[in-house]
């Protein structure tokens, strides 16, 4: 595995290899915030033998979701806190198509398809079911030591199209704010409701365009709250699957130094020109 700083920036660290790998050479207790989105099991192919997702059954999805994890539970300190962002999927006996659940999404060249080409074998799946995903991973974490202090639903204002007539479309996804100790880090006062009340756990957030040379990248308001209500300025924040990058870009235009972790090439590439233009853009305005 290669493991080398992309691009010579103090702010942003860029690792390239397997996270559950390179989280074990990060020192103990050097990370405040982790704010991530694994990929999805069995959705997406992104060209990387390693990659997680591409598992012959979701309990090993889980089972290595959980090793990624312990590590990160590791390296952040004692009042620390892991946003984790996570989608299902449905049991399916049936082949890959442009609608619903098999629909081939922008930018994606190849899917994996395997959760709807075969029921797995566990959980008492049947055909159609919801998986429960995003739960089986947080009680997974939950047994293994994290303390799961909310569920936050992230509501789409423009989700994806489903040819579905038999259930609701789509329009959600979870986010779990997870801490490493009962006692840790939440600034209330970060972000509030337009009333000034305290933060509700569902966020409505707009899309933003797909641009970023990833076909998951998720929006920047979300990283933005995360990272504001689980650091201060200064601190160190953590992506393990940083993708194309939105962890490290917000935190940096918040003034939090981050180590983003990602497994393929071709998306470092991409990190590096996003944070590059963020450090052009903060040097403009700052007169530099």
């Amino acid at each position: 595995m290669q493991s080398n700083s992309l691009f010579p920036l103090p702010e942003v660290r860029v690792l390239i290899g397997d996270s559950r790998e390179l989280l074990g050479r990060l020192p103990d207790e050097s990370v405040q915030c982790c704010v991530t989105s694994p990929p999805y099991w069995g959705l997406r192919d992104y060209e990387h033998p390693a990659q997680i997702g591409a598992e012959p059954s979701p309990e090993q999805y889980v089972e290595n979701l959980v090793e990624v994890f312990r590590n990160v539970r590791r390296v952040l300190r004692k009042d620390g806190t892991l946003w984790l962002n996570i989608g299902d999927g449905y049991a399916r006996n049936g082949g890959t198509g442009g609608h619903g659940p098999n629909a081939i999404v922008g930018n994606t060249r190849k899917l994996i398809q395997r959760r709807n080409c075969k029921v797995p074998n566990c959980w008492g799946l049947k055909d159609r079911d919801l998986m429960g995903l995003p739960w089986r991973v947080a009680f997974a974490l939950q047994a293994d030591g994290w303390i799961l202090r909310s569920k936050i639903t992230w509501v789409k204002r423009a989700p994806m199209p489903e040819s579905v007539k038999n259930r609701p479309t789509n329009a959600t996804e979870e986010i779990f704010l997870f801490a490493k100790s009962p006692t840790y880090y939440y600034d209330a006062n970060a972000v509030r409701e337009s009333t000034g009340a305290n933060l509700r756990n569902f966020w409505v957030l707009s899309p933003e365009g797909s641009g970023r040379g990833h076909p998951a990248a998720f929006p920047r308001e979300l990283a933005r709250r995360c990272i504001l209500l689980g650091s201060r300025t200064g601190d160190i924040v953590l992506d393990p699957f940083a993708g194309s990058g939105t962890t490290g870009e917000v935190a940096q235009k918040l003034g939090r130094p981050a180590i983003l972790i990602e497994l393929n090439p071709k998306y470092s590439e991409i990190i590096g020109k996003r944070i590059q233009y963020v450090i052009e853009e903060k040097n403009q305005t700052e007169g530099i």
